[in-house]
């Protein structure tokens, strides 16, 4: 247990930061940065493996169609979400990726009962309906969904249950996800460049270094993600998230400037108020327990 919340702890963390590295790819489209962690991050894992000599059990992976379509689905998540926050930081909204982080921690909590049939108490179920208040406030305020912190919390909580149910390990589930999509993302990575339409090939060499780093940044994180997945409650996993969206939240207010007027604050305080009366539930239920 205290292993697998020092993963995910560390996990989330990165994540909070991964916007200072994203906002370094300048010229880069967003859709670009998502191929190159797609290829980079296999180049990486293909080390790592290489190194731990760890091969076996792809041979057995690639014999079984249904571990094969579990990551198949697992590896569309992982895209979809990497895309929906590659663009939201490309495009200054930082803030509105924070609060789908916010968010998923409740995601995480509703998956579990409708899927993994985990109950809730009363006061959980309390902090699900705050969480949606402040979601149908900040829908009333912009005129429409939140659809990057929506599809940010969705992806990446159905991601996390495919995770915690996979049938491999944290190293060989994420090799297997990259594997899938390799020949699709470095096809088209190998198009963009032959064609002169990369904006890898017009980039500084800084810039170029940073495309190449990206296997190595996206895959520590999700390592550590699915190695903590696999040891603790999915309940306690999204709470241990609060930390990510935080680091989040901060840098899109206070070094990029983006906008957290009064009626937006009123919003993440809804969500602050949820993640704090479930927190607080959980506490008290368990020091009951334990009376």
């Amino acid at each position: 247990m205290q292993t697998g919340i020092v993963y995910a702890l560390a996990a989330y963390l990165i994540w909070g930061l991964l916007p200072l590295f994203l906002k370094q790819l300048q010229g880069i489209p967003a859709a670009e940065v998502l191929l190159h962690r797609m290829v980079w991050s296999l180049v990486f894992l293909g080390i790592v493996l290489a190194l731990r000599r760890n091969w076996r059990w792809l041979g057995d992976a690639l014999r079984q169609p249904r571990v094969l379509g579990g990551f198949a689905v697992s590896a569309a998540l992982l895209a979809i979400n990497w895309f929906v926050y590659i663009w939201s930081v490309q495009a200054n909204r930082v803030v509105d990726a924070s609060l789908g982080y916010f968010i998923n921690p409740l995601i995480s909590v509703l998956i579990g009962v409708l899927v993994l049939r985990e109950r809730l108490r009363v006061g959980q179920w309390l902090a699900i309906a705050v969480a949606a208040a402040g979601v149908a406030w900040l829908t009333w305020q912009a005129g429409q969904l939140p659809w990057i912190a929506i599809a940010l919390a969705l992806s990446f909580g159905f991601y996390g249950l495919m995770r915690k149910t996979a049938a491999l390990g944290a190293l060989e589930g994420l090799s297997l996800e990259t594997l899938v999509f390799f020949p699709v993302a470095g096809g088209a990575l190998a198009w963009l460049m032959a064609s002169g339409q990369a904006g890898f090939d017009h980039a500084t060499p800084w810039v170029q270094f940073l495309c190449l780093m990206a296997g190595p940044i996206t895959a520590v994180p999700l390592l550590l993600f699915a190695a903590g997945a696999r040891r603790i409650p999915m309940s306690l996993l999204g709470i241990l998230q609060y930390a990510g969206p935080t680091v989040q939240l901060l840098l899109g207010v206070f070094l990029w400037h983006e906008p957290f007027g009064p009626a937006r604050a009123v919003g993440f305080a809804l969500i602050w108020a949820a993640l704090l009366i479930y927190t607080a539930e959980g506490f008290w239920a368990a020091r009951r327990k334990a009376m």
